[in-house]
C-alpha cells in the first residue's frame, strides 16, 4: 500500500476522509460487487502535502478570510489569484511517482500501454449528505499517460477554488478548510450514459425510480446541455411507467485519437428513444440493488458499453426527498405561456431575467426569475438571488437541478424556447412541480404531495361567470380526472389518446403487441383508462382523440423499428386518418374499447386527427360503421380542423355523418403558414394569430355552421392568448377547450368578451 494512493477494492464508504465522497462510493460499490469500472483514488493527504509543499496555505487563508461571497467581482478575484497559484506549483515527486506507478499497473490490469482513464473530482465533503458539489469541482474524461494525468490531477485540485466552489462552501455553510481526493478511473466508452434516481427527485416519491439518459458521454446530461430521455420506473416490479423521448442534438464521443468529440445529430436522431425497455430494466435493477447496499435513496451515474452497464457513481440524495416533501407544490390559474419538465418543487413568481452567461447574470435582482439557455454549475454564485430557474435545456436530474433543489429554488428544465418566448421584464409565475411558466402571480398553494396537482379555484368564483359558449378541458392523464371533473366545466374537448396507449403499450409497437396475440389485454386496459374519464364527467361530453402519433414517435418503442419507415417530415408524414385506413388493426382495438366504454357511459365520443380528404374519411367511416358505433343515435363522430383542406371538404364531411369539428390551431398554424413546429430556428414566425390563420379559423367556423355542424377549439392559442377567447366569440365558435390551468383565466376572458359583444349589439 503506497502512502497517497488507494484502489477502489481497498475503500469502503466510511473513508471520505481518505478518498472523498464520491471515491469512497466506488469503493463501497466495488466491494458490493456491482458493475463499476477499476480505478484508484489519489487521497486527500496527496492534497494536502501538495499545498504544504508549495506554501499555498497562507495565500489561501488571505484571500478568503474577509470575501464576501455575495460581491462576484471580489469573489472572481480571489478565486483567480489562488487558482494561479496551485496551477503554477509543481506535483511533489513522491506523489507524482506513485501516481505514475499506479497508472501503469493500472493499464497492465486493462491490458493495453497506456489506458484511457476519466480524471475526476472527489473532494471530502462531495457526494456525502451534507451537499452533493454537484458538478461544482472539474472532471476529465479520455485522459491518456502518465504526465497526462498528473496535470489533470492539478487542474482537479486548483478547481476546488473556482468562484462556484467557493461561494457554494460559504452559501452551505461548510468549513472553510476544503480537502480534495482525485479519482483516476479507467473510460467507459458509452454509447449510451445519463443518471437514475433510485427515487422520484422532485416529487419524493420512493416506489418510483427515475432514469434519465442520452447517447454518447453522460456529461451532456449531468451538466444540462441536452434533453435527455425521461424514464419512470415502478421499483418494486421494474415496469416502465413513463417513457419521455427528450431532444438531444449532440451527442459527445471519442475520437480515433481518444479527445472528446462533439458529434451533431440529426432531428431524427435526435429525438430517438436512447434505451430500450431491456435497457432501461437493467440500469434499474443496479440502481435498485445499489439502494438496498446503501439502505437510502440514491443518486448514480450510469453508463452502457457494449451492452453492459456499468455504475460510474452513487451518492445519496436526501436533500431532493427533503425538498419534496416540504416545498410548496405550486399552482396557479394565469395561462401558461412554456412547458417544461418540473425540477425542483415549489412556486414563484418574479420578473423575468433572461441571460446568456454568469458575466450577464451579475445583473440578476433578488427574487428575479432566472432564464437561460441552460444552467450549468458556474451560475451557482447568483441562484441564491434568483426567485426560480427555467433553461431552455437540461432533464431533472441535471447538475444545476440538484443544486436547484439543494437550495430550495423552484426550477424548470428543457422548456424549449423559454429564452425567445419569455423575456426580461416579463412577469410570470414559475411551477418547479408542474414544469410550467404562466403569465403574471398566483397565489401560493398548499404544501403538495406526490400525486399530480391540480388547481382547485373557488367554484363559487366561477360559477358566477354564466358564459353561453361552453368551456371544455383538454386532457390525457386518468390521475388528474376526478380533480378537474369538479371544476366548473362543460366537458372533456379532447382526450388525448397518446398517454393512454404508451401505458396500455407498455412501451412496447402496437403491431407486436397484436402479432403476439396480446390485443385483448391491450382493449382492456384502455376501456379501464376511457371508464375513469366517462365516469368522472358523466353526463358532460367527453370528445377522445383517436392515435396521432407520428412515425417518428412509433419508431421509438419496441420494435418500431421493423415496423415504422424513415420519413424526413414525420410531421406531414403517415399520421392520423391515413395511417388508419394503411393499417387499421390498432384503430379497429381503439374503437373496440370505446364501444364497451359506450355500453355503459354514452358520454364518451370520438374525434379523428389529421384529415386530408374525402377519400381518406370515407375509408375510415367504413371501419367505424363496421365497430357498429353509429348504430346509438347519441354517438358524435368529431374531426380534428388541422388541415387546411377541410374547408373545401366541409359539405361532404357532413354528408358522411359528422357532427362537429374542433379546430387544432397548432398544426392549423403550421399548414397555414408553411412552418415545421418542430424546428426551433423557425419559432419567431409560428404565430397563431397570423392574419392567414385567424382568416382560416373564420371560414371554418362560418362554413360548419352552415352545414348544421358544431365546432370547437382544442390548440394552445386559447391558453396562451388572453385575446383569442374573444375573437373566437366574435366567430362565433361553439366551445372552447383550453388546458386546466387555464380554466378560470378563459372562463373570465369568455364572459367579458360576450358581455361586450352584447353591449355593441344593444347600441
Amino acid at each position: 500500500m503506497t502512502k497517497h494512493i488507494r484502489w477502489f477494492r481497498q475503500l469502503r464508504k466510511d473513508d471520505t476522509a481518505v478518498a472523498g465522497g464520491k471515491g469512497a462510493n466506488l469503493g463501497e460499490m466495488t466491494s458490493a460487487g456491482l458493475p463499476v469500472p477499476p480505478g484508484f483514488v489519489v487521497t486527500a493527504a496527496a492534497f494536502e502535502q501538495f499545498i504544504r509543499a508549495n506554501d499555498i496555505g497562507a495565500v489561501i487563508d488571505a484571500e478568503l478570510a474577509t470575501l464576501d461571497p455575495e460581491d462576484y467581482e471580489a469573489l472572481e478575484s480571489a478565486a483567480k489569484a489562488i487558482q494561479a497559484k496551485v496551477s503554477a506549483a509543481a506535483v511533489p515527486p513522491a506523489i507524482a511517482d506513485e501516481v505514475r506507478t499506479a497508472y501503469a499497473t493500472l493499464s497492465r490490469e486493462r491490458k493495453c500501454d497506456e489506458e484511457m482513464v476519466a480524471v475526476r473530482s472527489s473532494a471530502t465533503m462531495e457526494d456525502t449528505e451534507a451537499a452533493s458539489f454537484a458538478g461544482m469541482n472539474r472532471s476529465f474524461v479520455n485522459v491518456k499517460g502518465a504526465d497526462s494525468v498528473i496535470e489533470r490531477l492539478r487542474d482537479v485540485w486548483a478547481s476546488l477554488y473556482s468562484p462556484r466552489v467557493i461561494y457554494y462552501r460559504k452559501r452551505l455553510e461548510l468549513p472553510s478548510e476544503a480537502v480534495i481526493a482525485v479519482i483516476v478511473q479507467a473510460m467507459v466508452n458509452s454509447a449510451k450514459s445519463g443518471v437514475a434516481f433510485s427515487a422520484d427527485p422532485t416529487t419524493g416519491d420512493d416506489s418510483t425510480m427515475v432514469i434519465e439518459a442520452a447517447f454518447g458521454l453522460g456529461e451532456v446530461v449531468v451538466g444540462g446541455q441536452v434533453e435527455p430521455d425521461h424514464y419512470e420506473v415502478r421499483k418494486s416490479d421494474l415496469e416502465i411507467l413513463r417513457a419521455r423521448t427528450g431532444t438531444k442534438e449532440f451527442m459527445l464521443t471519442r475520437a480515433a485519437d481518444g479527445s472528446n468529440t462533439r458529434v451533431e445529430l440529426s432531428a431524427e436522431r435526435a429525438r430517438e428513444r436512447v434505451l430500450s425497455d431491456a435497457e432501461i430494466e437493467a440500469v434499474a435493477e443496479l440502481v435498485r440493488r445499489d439502494e438496498a447496499h446503501y439502505g437510502s435513496v440514491q443518486d448514480t451515474e450510469w453508463a452502457l458499453e457494449d451492452g453492459q452497464v456499468f455504475l460510474v457513481q452513487s451518492r445519496p440524495a436526501r436533500a431532493a426527498r427533503k425538498l419534496a416533501a416540504e416545498a410548496p407544490a405550486g399552482a396557479g390559474e394565469a395561462e401558461p405561456l412554456v412547458q417544461g419538465l418540473g425540477a425542483s418543487p415549489g412556486s414563484a413568481s418574479g420578473r423575468v431575467r433572461v441571460v446568456a452567461s454568469p458575466r450577464e447574470a451579475e445583473s440578476l435582482e433578488a427574487g428575479e426569475i432566472l432564464v437561460a439557455t441552460m444552467t450549468s454549475p458556474d451560475w451557482v454564485p447568483f441562484m441564491k438571488r434568483a426567485g426560480a430557474i427555467v433553461t431552455n435545456s437540461g432533464g431533472t436530474t441535471s447538475h444545476a437541478a440538484i443544486v436547484s433543489r439543494e437550495l430550495g429554488l423552484p426550477c424548470v428544465v428543457g422548456a424549449h424556447g423559454a429564452t425567445t418566448i419569455l423575456q426580461t421584464g416579463m412577469l410570470v409565475t414559475v411551477n418547479g412541480s408542474t414544469g410550467t411558466v404562466a403569465a403574471g402571480t398566483a397565489p401560493a398553494p398548499a404544501f403538495g404531495s406526490a400525486t399530480p396537482q391540480v388547481p382547485q379555484p373557488s367554484r363559487v368564483a366561477a360559477a358566477a361567470l354564466v358564459t353561453g359558449t361552453r368551456l371544455l378541458v383538454n386532457l390525457a392523464e386518468p390521475d388528474l380526472a376526478e380533480a378537474v371533473a369538479a371544476r366548473e366545466v362543460d366537458g372533456v374537448g379532447l382526450l388525448r389518446a397518446e398517454f393512454m396507449l404508451l401505458s396500455a403499450f407498455q412501451g412496447v409497437h402496437p403491431r407486436r403487441i397484436l402479432e403476439q396475440g396480446r390485443g385483448g389485454a391491450f382493449v382492456e386496459r384502455m376501456v379501464r383508462q376511457l371508464r375513469v374519464f366517462a365516469d368522472a364527467f358523466y353526463p358532460r361530453p367527453v370528445i377522445y382523440r383517436s392515435t396521432d402519433f407520428r412515425t417518428n414517435e412509433f419508431r421509438q418503442l419496441e420494435g418500431g423499428d421493423q415496423y415504422e419507415p424513415h420519413e424526413e417530415n414525420p410531421m406531414i408524414g403517415m399520421r392520423g386518418v391515413y395511417r388508419y385506413v394503411c393499417d387499421p388493426e390498432l384503430f379497429r382495438s381503439e374503437l373496440q374499447a370505446l364501444k364497451q366504454v359506450r355500453a355503459l357511459r354514452s358520454n364518451l365520443h370520438l374525434m379523428l386527427p389529421f384529415v386530408r380528404t374525402g377519400s381518406e374519411l370515407r375509408a375510415c367511416k367504413r371501419l367505424i360503421d363496421e365497430a357498429g358505433l353509429p348504430d346509438d343515435p347519441s354517438f358524435e363522430l368529431w374531426l380534428m380542423a388541422e388541415v387546411p383542406s377541410i374547408v373545401h371538404w366541409l359539405a361532404e364531411y357532413a354528408q358522411l355523418g359528422v357532427t362537429g369539428v374542433s379546430i387544432g390551431s397548432n398544426d392549423l398554424t403550421q399548414l397555414v403558414l408553411g412552418i415545421d413546429r418542430d424546428n426551433e430556428a423557425l419559432a419567431p414566425l409560428f404565430d397563431e394569430r397570423d392574419r392567414a390563420v385567424t382568416e382560416t379559423i373564420r371560414e371554418i367556423i362560418e362554413r360548419s355552421h352552415r352545414l348544421g355542424l358544431r365546432v370547437s377549439i382544442c390548440g394552445q392559442a386559447p391558453s396562451v392568448y388572453p385575446d383569442y377567447a374573444e375573437m373566437l366569440i366574435r366567430f362565433g365558435i361553439d366551445s372552447i377547450s383550453v388546458n386546466p390551468d387555464a380554466i378560470e383565466q378563459t372562463r373570465y376572458s369568455m364572459a367579458a368578451a360576450e358581455q361586450r359583444l352584447l353591449l355593441e349589439r344593444c347600441r
